[in-house]
């Protein structure tokens, strides 16, 4: 097939997502055009190097135990970018407060004895933690369905955790962190169906799915770079500081262009692969989505504030784990830490110590000039290990994310937008796109772009859909009780009045 006779796909946005999308598709034999905003592919992955020329991203992220449609797209690109599976640590002010093992590792107990049963908890008395299991009813009734997120979206964590009776030391010690690093916002600000989701795929449904790796350096070289010289070696363009300004409507009312500017890109179908901000303000400047409600509507979502930071060290100091959380330093703020020197390559045998140090929800702290930051993220790591009280940084990076992940607030599940638009041939894509899929963060933003490349396939009739891994089906006892749980609700409704049912 001849260039002039492909069907052509614009993507939007060169994230997860959108390579998902486009990598897909040219393998399929499309002409494919990715247009990303920034100066380099990769989303919040994308490189950034400090004044001494060292790389750094924009936080470290990790790839769980449930992301198999990543790991198998990993083995497809022939890479071997992740480190072996790892264990972590947990630390407030007081100290150590959690340690979990490499989960798979251990006898295999029903769910969700083991995420309980094993990690060492040294300051968490046992009748808090065992205050967890009257969590078990929503996990049970919320089955990633629609009619589930509506039911418990209006909900916030806190009142959710409270109503069932999580004692307040397990809140605020476990669930609360899970929450600002999951979901990067404090409780009473995050919707319960988002916190349920995110903690049943992340650490309640199997017992290995708290297991996680991380890339052996930056994902954007250790992933993103090789990934997009497959695409562009099979012919997909991708090209850099493309910021859309609208898209062109033929007189089917679909698609045919993409508008960048006075660059125009003529498409037979587009897939949008941005986050949250970005695609407000491409419909704040788009005349063409504006006329439609449900981009008008998207207009309520929010996004939180991110900052990552980076500490070269001028001597060796031990940190117990690769991998660490952190909870209490500073209010409706949640923070990790990570030791470089453990995860990546580069630093696996230098004498200096390299720490990743990354905040959310960390509003407050973007104004700071970074001297200020650095030292704050000193206070913090000589709280949790005063070995780096005798350290000196000797080069560091701060980079500020305003707005950069998605806020799942209570009642944002209704703005939330589909895979499919008014507009038929443009499709959306993204970890902030509603999927049945039940994945979240990385994984699920690159299952929405292959999602959205099989409906452009579907649509336009070219090629074979990708396969997509489905996540790992409920233990039998979570069936059954789903089951069970269903049948009850489905005759309360035929026999209840609406005000009435639960």
């Amino acid at each position: 097939m001849t260039s002039d006779s492909k069907k052509r796909v614009v993507v939007v946005g060169a994230g997860w997502a959108g390579l998902g999308a486009t990598y897909h598709l040219v393998s399929q034999g499309y002409d494919v055009t990715l247009l990303e905003a920034g100066s380099y592919p990769g989303g919040l992955v994308a490189g950034w190097k400090t004044a001494g020329g060292r790389p750094v991203e924009a936080g470290i992220h990790g790839f769980w135990y449930p992301y198999q449609n990543i790991f198998g797209l990993v083995d497809e690109l022939g890479l071997d970018p992740f480190t072996d599976w790892t264990k972590s640590s947990q630390y407030s002010p007081a100290g150590l407060e959690a340690v979990s093992p490499i989960f798979q590792k251990e006898q295999r107990l029903p769910m969700p004895l083991g995420t309980f049963a094993y990690p060492q908890f040294p300051r968490l008395p046992l009748v808090d933690r065992l205050s967890a299991f009257t969590m078990m009813y929503p996990i049970i009734d919320f089955d990633n369905s629609d009619d589930a997120w509506r039911r418990y979206d209006s909900v916030t964590a806190r009142e959710l955790f409270k109503s069932y009776g999580v004692s307040a030391r397990l809140y605020r010690d476990a669930f609360e962190p899970m929450l600002l690093v999951g979901l990067f916002a404090p409780g009473e600000q995050c919707s319960a169906a988002a916190a349920l989701g995110m903690l049943y795929y992340f650490i309640l449904a199997h017992q290995a799915d708290f297991d996680v790796v991380w890339c052996r350096g930056t994902v954007g070289e250790k992933i993103f770079k090789p990934w997009c010289d497959r695409i562009t070696n099979a012919g997909g363009k991708i090209l850099t500081q493309r910021r859309v300004t609208d898209v062109r409507l033929n007189d089917l009312g679909q698609a045919d262009a993409v508008i960048c500017g006075d660059e125009v890109f003529e498409a037979d179908a587009v897939i949008f692969s941005v986050g949250i901000t970005g695609m407000q303000n491409i419909v704040r400047g788009s005349s063409t989505l504006q006329q439609h409600p449900q981009f008008r509507d998207m207009m309520n979502l929010g996004a939180v504030d991110i900052l990552a930071t980076r500490l070269w060290f001028d001597r060796k100091v031990e940190v117990p784990q690769p991998s660490n959380a952190c909870f209490g330093f500073h209010p409706t703020t949640g923070s990790t830490f990570f030791d470089l020197n453990a995860l990546h390559d580069d630093y696996r045998d230098q004498p200096e110590t390299v720490i990743e140090a990354d905040f959310y929800h960390a509003n407050q702290f973007l104004a700071m000039e970074d001297d200020e930051i650095i030292s704050m993220v000193q206070d913090d790591l000589i709280t949790c290990l005063p070995d780096f009280r005798e350290a000196k940084v000797v080069d560091s990076s701060v980079i500020r994310l305003p707005r950069a992940v998605t806020h799942f607030a209570p009642g944002s599940y209704r703005y939330l937008l589909p895979a499919q638009t008014p507009i038929n041939n443009l499709y959306m894509s993204g970890d902030w796109v509603v999927t049945r899929h039940g994945s979240w963060s990385q994984e699920k933003a690159y299952v929405t772009g292959l999602e959205a490349a099989n409906h452009v396939i579907n649509q336009l009739g070219q090629g074979f859909p990708a396969s997509i891994a489905p996540i790992e089906p409920d233990e039998p006892h979570i069936q059954m009780a789903r089951s069970v749980n269903k049948t009850v609700r489905e005759l309360q409704k035929s026999l209840l009045p609406e005000f009435l049912l639960p």
